[in-house]
């Protein structure tokens, strides 16, 4: 089993970017966390980021026939792309979205996601274990 995780604007920053709400912890680590736990429930994982939404839509258009699920924390561009939300339909590829913070204790912009209108399935406010759980829903839709 493949699974894609990708990463938004922004992701790279954490550990520095307001870490009272997105924790201490850098970009390194949630990869290492996340790598940890993929292999130990046996599953390839690869990880991307990028803080341009074209290459998150042509990152998602690569995956076709590439992975079998795929985790997504579009960080902004959860609240704004129809064109990511348009990729992952294209694909038809099995998606949990992921946010490390708490979107409904956050600004009312943040409470729109046009990706859940594919995704129908997220782990909100669980910090990076979120990527962890998201990895294992996946893991049970696909199995």
């Amino acid at each position: 089993m493949k699974i894609l995780v990708i990463n938004g604007p922004n992701l790279n920053m954490l550990g520095k970017r307001e870490p009272s709400i997105y924790g201490s912890k850098d970009y390194k680590a949630l990869l290492r966390l996340i790598k940890g736990h993929a292999k130990t429930r046996g599953v390839n994982v690869k990880c991307v980021q990028s803080n341009c939404e074209g290459r998150l839509v042509t990152i998602i258009q690569k995956a076709l026939n590439k992975f079998d699920g795929i985790v997504i924390n579009a960080g902004a561009y959860t609240h704004t792309s129809i064109a990511i939300l348009d990729a992952l339909k294209s694909v038809n590829i099995p998606a949990v979205e992921v946010h490390i913070s708490n979107l409904k204790e956050r600004e009312d912009f943040r409470q729109v996601s046009y990706i859940s209108y594919y995704t129908k399935d997220a782990v909100i406010g669980k910090g990076l274990d979120g990527y962890l759980i998201a990895i294992d829903k996946l893991i049970e839709k696909l199995k």
